[in-house]
């Protein structure tokens, strides 16, 4: 895999080339990586890394910066691509993604308040492009879209740290092979739960909903045949899941 991220081509900066190989080489060998060795990586010393930015905490600051905003711009345009069909597309380019997945990967494994804040900024900016999506039609409004992003989210990332906790790769520095198999195991279940859900009828929501006392209208997005009454035979679902 190579150490070059997608802003680091011929025209980049040498501050750009400097971050982007910094993200690279922390998703590859986590955060104790040296200055040393993200400088030999980048081409360039040591005292040059610092003198963009200051310190290995400056440089880590900004790549959390830049992975942040790659995560909002990567949401935001998967999908509008996979609504308009280009889901291919946008499995073809996870060699792209997986420097920028494996950086949220060390970052969740590092923990600390560190952590907590990067995952706090990812459900933020979480909100912004699913409402974004929710105003365009790609999804379903919610009754509370705030708890609906934090748990899909948690879940999302959830799931990959258990993934790979569990099932930890031959190669933890091969981060491309580590997010084609989780992008293989996970892909096709969580595209069902998504799209076509898991029950096959809405009498559990239901009932929940009578017991919190919650009288909001159902999403304007929900389709008529998902209000099934209590009595529906799951027979009659045409063998859906």
């Amino acid at each position: 895999m190579s150490l070059n991220t997608r802003s680091a081509g011929a025209d980049a900066t040498t501050r750009e080339r400097i971050r982007d190989v910094a993200v690279v080489r922390f998703a590859r060998s986590g955060f104790g990586a040296s200055v040393r060795t993200i400088a030999a990586d980048a081409g360039v010393s040591p005292a040059l890394v610092i003198h963009h930015f200051g310190s290995k905490e400056g440089l880590r600051s900004a790549c959390d910066e830049h992975v942040l905003t790659w995560i909002v711009e990567t949401k935001r345009e998967n999908m509008q691509q996979a609504a308009s069909g280009r889901l291919l597309e946008v499995l073809a380019r996870t060699d792209e993604f997986a420097p920028l997945v494996g950086y949220v990967l060390r970052s969740l494994q590092a923990g600390g308040s560190f952590g907590h804040a990067f995952v706090e900024q990812m459900i933020h900016d979480a909100e912004k492009y699913t409402s974004e999506a929710v105003e365009g039609g790609i999804v379903r409004p919610s009754r509370d879209e705030a708890a609906r992003v934090r748990f899909l989210v948690l879940a999302q990332l959830g799931a990959l740290l258990l993934s790979v906790t569990l099932d930890p790769p031959d190669d933890p520095e091969d981060v491309s092979a580590t997010v084609r198999t989780f992008m293989a195991d996970h892909y096709l279940p969580t595209l069902e739960v998504y799209t076509e859900g898991v029950l096959t009828s809405r009498r559990i929501l239901d009932d929940y909903l009578r017991y919190v006392g919650d009288q909001s209208p159902p999403g304007q997005g929900e389709a008529a045949d998902d209000s099934a009454p209590d009595d529906r035979d799951p027979a009659d679902d045409g063998g859906r899941p």
